[in-house]
């Protein structure tokens, strides 16, 4: 069981690393793709868009086949169709084959996100302690390595077509190669009674309960879900107004500008390196709670202060208290009903992502009515929101953790 729990545990970090890879690839290609296809800012933020409807349709599409059909059938589906469809981008000659392309590209890509974090569920389950942050901490290497490997493909004299076509080969091999370390589906254990054992519900309680049970889970996870849209439309805003801050409000030179995003990931990628061991001693609903508040602190500090130190150390505890909220709210939803994780997930993930998209168009359109810093304060209410909204996380332990004996044998 150690051993196979271990190479369970190491395919899942492997897929995350692909998943931000595949993504990051096309965003490090986004500056030339454009030229190629000849749009403009307005325009490919339109696209933009199309990306993200096709992931959010993926994410639902894959949730239930995954609790279905088990992660090792549906993850590396995933992971090959993103792989395959990572050159298509590349391609595209005209907006319409590019629209066509990221709806696509965004569809698998949503596969494979919302397949990996269902196994993520099941492997943090079985391990009977907190494992899930430091796999999203792996998500954001991937893009790091796609930097690199674009990098390097450019300085190979590679036009974006080839160099993405050559890593979403790579995709494809890997994605294959890590599918039997995943954990098998599992089927859901009976619930009905011995023969010959008298039900344990009464005959008019027998179908009202199980509904009713049901229901409230399903709204709990809602409750997740709304949570996660706030977390990750501060998520996005970050992403796409930290620079442009301190260039605009700060008067800070270009190159000095460009390290608020650089912050800003630096320390998420820190805080979810770290946030597994807090969790594991404070549990996830004060890494929530306390994470919301450090991030309320920080854009706060963004948001009125009037240097450019203040800006960075805003930002740095800006992505330091987000850091460890996604990856609790996705853990939670895979936790409250086992037998349906990738579905909850797929809800919670989905809804995550149409506030990471919001993110950057609604500070933009803030931006028409108050100065960008004060438009920020925003922010602040979506994290002090998430931090009284953390007590719909659990604090009781799992009600059905993976056997003992199987426990013991896991090494950190």
């Amino acid at each position: 069981m150690e051993r196979s729990l271990r190479a369970a545990r190491g395919a899942t970090y492997v897929y995350f690393v692909l998943c931000g890879t595949l993504m990051g690839a096309w965003v490090v290609h986004i500056p030339a793709i454009e030229d190629r296809v000849g749009i403009s800012h307005a325009t490919l933020g339109g696209l933009l868009v199309l990306l993200g409807l096709g992931a959010f349709i993926g994410m639902q599409a894959a949730g239930p086949l995954t609790d279905r059909l088990g992660a090792r059938v549906v993850v590396p589906a995933g992971g090959v169709l993103c792989g395959a469809t990572l050159v298509l981008p590349g391609l595209a000659r005209d907006p319409w084959t590019l629209a066509g392309a990221l709806l696509v590209f965004g569809f698998c890509n949503g596969c494979l996100d919302v397949s990996m974090n269902a196994h993520a569920v099941h492997v943090e389950k079985a391990y009977g302690r907190p494992v899930m942050s430091g796999f999203h901490a792996t998500f954001s290497v991937g893009g790091v390595l796609a930097a690199l490997l674009a990098a390097g493909a450019a300085g190979a004299g590679l036009n974006p077509a080839a160099g993405m076509a050559a890593m979403g080969a790579a995709g494809i091999v890997i994605s294959l190669a890590s599918a039997r370390a995943l954990l098998p589906a599992t089927p859901a254990p009976a619930e009905s009674p011995a023969p010959g054992a008298e039900s344990p519900v009464p005959a008019g309680e027998a179908e009202t309960a199980p509904a009713s049970k049901a229901a409230a889970t399903t709204g709990r996870v809602w409750l997740l879900a709304v949570l996660a849209l706030m977390v990750m439309l501060c998520e996005g805003a970050a992403n796409d107004w930290s620079a442009l801050h301190l260039k605009d409000v700060l008067g800070a030179p270009a190159g000095t500008a460009a390290f608020a995003y650089g912050t800003f990931a630096a320390a998420m990628t820190l805080g979810r390196l770290l946030a597994d061991r807090f969790a594991a001693r404070f549990g996830s609903r004060a890494i929530l709670r306390h994470g919301a508040a450090t991030a309320a602190v920080g854009i706060t500090l963004v948001a009125l202060g009037p240097w450019i130190w203040a800006a960075f150390t805003g930002w740095a505890l800006f992505g330091l208290g987000l850091s460890g909220c996604v990856p609790q709210l996705f853990s939670a939803a895979g936790h409250a009903d086992p037998a349906a994780a990738g579905a909850n997930v797929s809800r919670v993930a989905g809804l995550g992502y149409v506030g990471m998209l919001a993110g950057p168009a609604v500070i933009g359109w803030l931006t028409h009515l108050v100065a960008l810093n004060h438009a920020f304060v925003l922010l602040t209410l979506l994290c002090v929101t998430t931090a009284v909204g953390a007590r719909v996380l659990r604090t009781d332990p799992d009600p059905d953790p993976a056997p003992v004996g199987e426990m013991a044998t896991v090494a950190p």
